[in-house]
């Protein structure tokens, strides 16, 4: 792979990154407002708080990319993937969306792997930095939300 083909896998992978933070705004903010139960408070909570770090995410790749002389994709760009994330049919149940977010991480995980190591192919440095960055933020989250399926779980 030469330089241009790194370089254009880096462009490729924070493109998409970008495009699943925007959608996992859009659907931690939909299922924050349509769980209901006292048991779905602390998922409500967490989701609201996850969506301020989402949306920063999304402005850090979005900057990156236009230091790589790339933009962000817009939204007739955009192609939904986070079907699990969608907001269950009853209300009440806080597992499907557990287990949503579980997904939807597990994803960002592995994106942020992906562009860990075409960064580092293409001897990218800041977006290598800024993935992993990103990569410990989707961890966290990650863990939180096992634990919540764990909790959940043992009821």
């Amino acid at each position: 792979m030469d330089d241009t083909d790194s370089t254009q896998q880096v462009v490729d992978l924070l493109r998409e990154a970008y495009a699943d933070e925007m959608e996992t705004v859009m659907n931690y903010q939909t299922n924050a407002i349509v769980l209901d139960g006292v048991r779905a408070e602390e998922i409500k909570e967490s989701l609201q708080q996850d969506i301020q770090e989402e949306l920063t995410h999304a402005e850090q790749l979005g900057q990156r990319l236009k230091q790589l002389g790339a933009r962000p994709p817009a939204s007739s760009e955009f192609t939904a993937r986070q079907d699990s994330l969608q907001p269950p049919e009853d209300s009440t149940d806080v597992l499907a969306v557990i287990n949503g977010v579980l997904d939807a991480e597990e994803d960002a995980v592995a994106t942020y792997n992906g562009l860990v190591d075409a960064a580092e192919a293409a001897n990218d440095p800041v977006t290598e930095d800024l993935a992993v960055t990103i990569l410990s933020d989707e961890e966290a989250h990650r863990t939180e939300f096992r634990g919540f399926k764990k909790e959940y779980q043992n009821d």
